[in-house]
């Protein structure tokens, strides 16, 4: 034989472990075979390489000296390999590459993220805030957070929560305006965004005719959590989604004038290739965004249609 030209590799594992053990029944329970096919393995191999590795004696199994000149070699080998392997599962394992749209990042995983690695301590996180689409097989990433409507083949897809909107507006501003009584009252009003999609769509989920976008300047600042920012420093009412902006809410530097949140029959989801559903980093991440969840779910009231929105 030369150069890579070997027996089975099949057939040196179970030389390794039945030369390691003196054994066949324990080289078989330590490799799930049955004894029988242990022997034909050893049998195999010795036609192989055209020499006798075992003596069988009354009292046992014992190496031919050509058996225990092979003995250490593949030993070691085999640990090498095991060591190899092990090393870059620990290296995958250790840190979690997140792909994740700006606004999620930013408004609600950011914040919490912290609480993850509190419970995982040995993975790290590199999350990258984009809205270039992941592709599993090319880029270096483990999870993504998506909104869309999938279903998308190949992926495992968790529903987070659906892309409901409403009007919100910082309270210097309300006070400016006077009373926003009913949704009408917004037509006349300076919206952030005014061309966002989300405008016409919640106006029409409120009945309200008449809202015209190419009647206002256009502006486009991108993304929701800087919107947000622009209301909240009282520049404009903006079309937001309020799981988002729970906490501004709550303390007061914005406000929800209307209960209505429509939405687009679009989700949040979280996605990884089907294939690596069982890395243990990405499970941890799943159970413990979906635990999350659970413990806080959006609120559902004011859904413009009820059927469409989250379970």
């Amino acid at each position: 034989m030369s150069g890579r030209s070997m027996p089975p590799l099949a057939a040196v594992r179970v030389f390794e472990a039945a030369a390691r053990h003196l054994s066949f029944t324990k080289a078989g329970e330590e490799l799930g075979m049955t004894q029988a096919a242990v022997s034909y393995q050893i049998k195999l191999i010795e036609e192989r390489v055209g020499l006798k590795l075992f003596l069988r004696r009354p009292r046992g199994l014992v190496l031919t000296d050509a058996g225990e000149r092979l003995r250490p070699v593949l030993t070691e080998a085999f640990d090498l390999i095991a060591a190899g392997f092990g090393q870059i599962m620990t290296d995958e394992n250790a840190l979690l590459h997140i792909s994740v749209v700006p606004t999620f990042s930013a408004a609600w995983l950011a914040p919490r993220i912290g609480f993850f690695q509190m419970q995982h301590p040995t993975i790290g996180v590199r999350m990258v805030a984009t809205r270039d689409v992941v592709d599993f097989r090319r880029d270096e990433v483990d999870v993504a957070i998506r909104a869309g409507r999938g279903p998308w083949p190949g992926l495992v897809q968790h529903r987070l929560f659906a892309t409901g909107f409403t009007p919100i507006l910082a309270p210097s501003l309300l006070e400016r305006l006077g009373p926003l009584n009913k949704p009408a009252d917004l037509l006349n009003a300076p919206l952030l965004d005014p061309h966002d999609v989300w405008w016409p769509l919640w106006f029409a989920a409120a009945g309200i005719s008449g809202f015209d976008p190419a009647n206002r300047p256009f502006s486009d600042m991108g993304d929701q959590h800087v919107v947000a920012r622009a209301a909240v420093a009282g520049h404009g009412i903006a079309i937001l989604t309020p799981v988002f902006h729970e906490e501004a809410l709550r303390d007061g530097s914005l406000v929800q004038p209307f209960e209505l949140v429509a939405d687009d029959q679009h989700f949040y989801w979280l996605c990884y290739a089907e294939s690596r559903r069982n890395v243990p980093k990405i499970r941890a991440f799943r159970d413990w965004m979906l635990t999350e969840l659970a413990a806080s779910p959006p609120p559902l009231t004011g859904f413009a249609n009820r059927s469409d929105a989250p379970d």
